[in-house]
């Protein structure tokens, strides 16, 4: 682990969060920024929407089971060896995208991206609780908001680098910013301590990792309807997924805590209104810009322009949601219920709606996004034991990335080849029928944080 405790007040200087900062956004600008360069990339290396929604696939599902992964080798090896490893694999990846000369090294390029943003999170939360033993408020708060502000401004930038060069610019500039965050990581981070020193390390759960892999890999293969092949990955899924609650029960240290898991419910409907929240706001977010190009026949730089108020409403949301709604009961039922408002407004729109109300729906997800993690992350801390808060904490970040997962598989059945207008509405219906789910979720959970 990191070198240890510096008292509270003077733990935290903007120099040493700045390379944790960097860390930890790269992940999440990455997610959000393909969002506007499907289209384009599909068009130069002549594939269609079901191969480009990959890109976003590969890089939700390498997250989903590497960053519980990289917690366990940041305890082992220490955050800052972790950290600096994975922005070397994210200047790699960047490298690899903007000179891939075909689809398939574009998806390793994405496969790579998403091991080396995987580190930022548990590394971050690892050198974090090693600084100091008060709860850091300031520094969690800076992370969580350049984390949402940079996957909301994510597809704005996107479209101006399009615009400016090409959807190569948007995997190029991962390279000069993780050379910054690693140089300031070598310079200002304190060094780890020796490996092998400090307490009896729990070793990974390399069968339950793999079969948790196997599981999502073969059941998202499945709703992604390859053909006929379907049958095979949906059994392959089920039994991998038997498989991994079976073991997960009688491994002594367990990838999944599925005990922890079916004794706190609260915590579950945690997860869940996060997953299911998620799946709303990422399928709005990159399944819009797709219609909006091959419906509404926009450019890129436009169509960044257009996702600009959800960006600006989630980003201040984030910073000042809980300053402006105190009870984080009222900020959840206030996500679901934009979430749902904006997934019915998405039933109207048409190539022939006015630019206004195709530009102001974005508020409503905005909204959504913006208050949605931080009031979960505050009733998880609230019900989460204090001896499993990192495992419990890295679940939750894998429950996003599970409705990631999940939003691409229902913009590949609803979208097909073609972003239309009566694909858009199809999943609008999608939308409005998990964001009513998710309301009803919310509301009638009393739990309070």
């Amino acid at each position: 682990m990191t070198k240890a405790a510096v008292p509270g007040a003077t733990a935290f200087s903007a120099r040493w969060l700045t390379p944790l900062v960097i860390g930890t956004l790269l992940n999440a600008v990455n997610s959000s920024m393909i969002a506007v360069t499907l289209v384009p990339i599909g068009r130069d290396l002549g594939v269609g929407a079901t191969h480009t929604v990959w890109l976003v696939t590969v890089l939700y599902l390498t997250t989903a089971t590497a960053q519980p992964v990289m917690g366990r080798v940041v305890d082992t090896l220490g955050a800052r060896r972790v950290l600096t490893a994975g922005l070397v694999a994210v200047m790699a990846a960047g490298l690899l995208g903007a000179l891939a000369p075909d689809f398939w090294t574009l998806l390793a390029a994405r496969i790579l991206l998403g091991v080396g943003t995987a580190t930022g999170f548990p590394a971050a939360m690892a050198m974090v609780r090693a600084r100091t033993e008060e709860t850091p408020s300031r520094a969690l708060s800076v992370l969580a908001t350049s984390t949402q502000a940079s996957m909301a401004v994510g597809p704005t930038l996107g479209g101006l680098l399009v615009g400016i060069g090409d959807w190569r610019w948007t995997f190029a500039v991962n390279v000069p910013v993780a050379a910054v965050g690693l140089i300031l990581a070598l310079k200002w981070l304190p060094p780890d301590e020796p490996v092998g020193r400090g307490a009896a390390r729990s070793p990974l759960d390399l069968v339950g990792i793999g079969l948790f892999t196997l599981t999502l890999t073969t059941l998202l293969l499945f709703l992604m309807g390859p053909g006929g092949l379907g049958s095979l990955f949906l059994g392959t899924g089920l039994l991998a997924g038997a498989g991994l609650v079976v073991w997960e029960l009688r491994t002594r240290d367990p990838f999944l805590d599925l005990r922890a898991l079916a004794t706190n419910r609260p915590l579950v409907a945690t997860y869940l209104r996060q997953g299911s929240g998620y799946l709303v706001i990422y399928a709005f977010l990159y399944g819009y810009p797709q219609w909006l190009s091959e419906s509404r026949h926009l450019p890129e730089a436009a169509i960044g322009l257009a996702m600009l108020p959800m960006s600006i409403t989630t980003v201040a949301l984030s910073a000042l949601g809980a300053r402006l709604v105190g009870s984080v009961r009222t900020r959840l039922v206030l996500t679901a219920g934009a979430l749902l408002a904006g997934s019915v407004a998405l039933l109207s729109m048409s190539a022939g709606t006015a630019i206004g109300l195709v530009v102001a729906v974005g508020l409503l997800f905005g909204v959504g996004q913006g208050l949605s993690t931080v009031a979960n992350q505050t009733v998880l801390y609230a019900q989460a034991p204090r001896d499993r808060i990192g495992t419990l904490s890295g679940l939750f970040r894998t429950s996003q990335y599970l409705g990631a997962l999940a939003s691409t598989s229902v913009l590949a059945t609803a979208y097909g080849q073609e972003a239309t207008d009566a694909g858009l509405g199809t999943l609008a219906l999608v939308l409005t029928g998990v964001a009513a789910v998710l309301m009803v979720m919310t509301v009638a959970d009393r739990t309070r944080a």
